[in-house]
């Protein structure tokens, strides 16, 4: 039999730096050990899980003594639930490596001339920032170390987030600071109403139950929606549930509900049914207004996500005469906060339910110089699109996590707008499509922006220009 292989501990770690992704770096016998959940200073010993011949990677067995940067997180739930990774340093910690992210990213992924990096915009407001949220309902409980110990048994309805790592059960939430009030009123007295009433809770393993997800959309405007996720119809369940939420909180405007028979969370494939309201509420950025229906995608922190797009329209230096190209442009609210310095929007997006939102924002904000097609903009973008449309003066792309894909890089350098401009949430991936768009064009300008404070993402802004020949 073969005999398992020991974990390989190392012992008074000094952390020294930060390294990316929530993670930080130390150095020992002159390989970089990358360790999540410690900060630069600490003095822990390291469990490895992974090791190679030059790295490795691992988390902290035991902290020896803390770093003089740490403060004491906020919220009770820090370090057992999925999020705000970062709330053990001060907000202008978190900014600063921030800031070194993305300076290391485009500097060694990248691998192009940048110029100075402008200061990180910060946010103003660093809770209760999200205008989006959703919770799971769960029949097992996520039990912390000591509760094991102690007995206690996870066979609990609860309402919360998935614990990380753990798939089939929820860390139970009392409160959370991500999204204003009356959010917590509302998880906890769904929780308490289906608890009483013995609505079951959805079992995330053996796929069966009834209660599932609450997710909750609330806007600067105050107007609130609520979706209660359901594994099966169930009307008298359903009319009793959706009722009380309406008598506890006449704040809702728009409460919805959505049976979800499938093992995953995912919303794109289901149809919400409006139980209440007008089915969608309106968000502002600046004095343009938006329109969310309960699938729609939108930036989830509205403050800076208006920060986020004024940058994105400096950097576009529109004069009035421009076509603008805003390509991945989901419901539209780049292109439309850009609109009043261009001639022409064209907006292009795979997914079809996004583009209609997009003209229902257009007509909502009286454009009528906005334009917005489904498709990939590689099939899309051909000589008869631009007969049509024109070619663009200016380029705005804001891909997911995943970057633009190597031939719409490719697409980019056959169009050879003067300028692009390039949204990223994450600089790694930028950072690799600037490499391949500096065939033909120089960074000009780069300003990160904070869009989710006590996590490590980052929002950046990129400016590049057509070389000239």
């Amino acid at each position: 039999m073969k005999k398992r292989k020991q974990p390989v501990i190392l012992p008074n770690v000094l952390v020294e730096d930060y390294a990316a992704e929530g993670k930080s770096l130390a150095r020992v016998d002159g390989k970089v050990v990358f360790i999540e959940n410690v900060v630069p200073g600490d003095v822990v010993d390291v469990q490895l899980f992974k090791n190679k011949k030059d790295w490795a990677e691992g988390y902290p067995l035991r902290f020896n003594s803390y770093s003089k940067l740490r403060v004491n997180p906020f919220c009770a739930h820090f370090g057992t639930c999925g999020g705000c990774q970062w709330q053990m340093l001060p907000y202008e910690q978190q900014l600063t490596y921030k800031q070194k992210q993305v300076e290391d990213a485009l500097t060694r992924i990248g691998k192009v001339a940048l110029p100075g990096i402008l200061p990180i915009i910060g946010a103003e407001q660093t809770r209760y920032y999200r205008n989006k949220i959703e919770y799971t309902f769960a029949n097992k409980k996520y039990l912390s170390s000591e509760e094991m110990k102690s007995g206690v048994s996870n066979e609990r309805d609860v309402a919360g987030f998935h614990a990380k790592g753990v798939f089939d059960k929820v860390v139970e939430i009392h409160v959370c600071y991500l999204q204003e009030e009356p959010t917590n009123q509302l998880r906890n007295a769904v929780r308490d109403f289906a608890v009483e009433h013995k609505m079951s809770f959805y079992d995330i393993r053996s796929h069966e139950g009834w209660l599932r997800n609450m997710q909750i959309r609330l806007a600067t405007t105050g107007e609130l929606m609520v979706n209660i996720v359901i594994g099966y119809e169930d009307e008298s369940n359903r009319k009793l549930l959706l009722d009380y939420v309406l008598q506890q909180f006449p704040q809702v405007t728009t409460l919805l509900y959505t049976i979800n028979t499938k093992w995953n969370d995912s919303m794109y494939d289901l149809q919400p049914q409006l139980y209440y309201g007008k089915g969608f509420i309106i968000e502002t950025l600046e004095d343009f207004r938006f329109k969310i229906s309960p699938k729609s995608f939108f930036q989830t922190n509205s403050r800076q996500g208006e920060k986020l797009y004024q940058v994105t329209r400096d950097f576009a230096e529109l004069k009035g005469a421009e076509i603008v190209y805003d390509l991945y442009c989901g419901t539209g609210s780049i292109g439309i906060f850009v609109s009043r310095k261009a001639k022409k929007i064209i907006g292009v997006e795979t997914v079809a339910d996004a583009v209609v939102d997009a003209r229902e924002n257009a007509a909502l904000n009286k454009l009528e110089q906005a334009s917005f097609y489904t498709g990939d903009v590689i099939d899309v973008c051909n000589d008869a699109f631009f007969e049509q449309n024109g070619r663009p003066d200016v380029v705005i792309t804001d891909p997911p996590r995943a970057g633009m894909h190597e031939k719409l890089v490719k697409k980019l350098l056959d169009m050879e707008a003067p300028l692009i401009v390039y949204v990223s949430c994450n600089p790694a991936t930028q950072a690799r499509d600037l490499s391949l768009l500096d065939e033909k064009y120089t960074v000009e300008k780069v300003q990160p922006v904070d869009m989710f404070p006590h996590t490590h993402h980052i929002e950046n802004v990129v400016q590049l220009k057509l070389r000239k020949a």
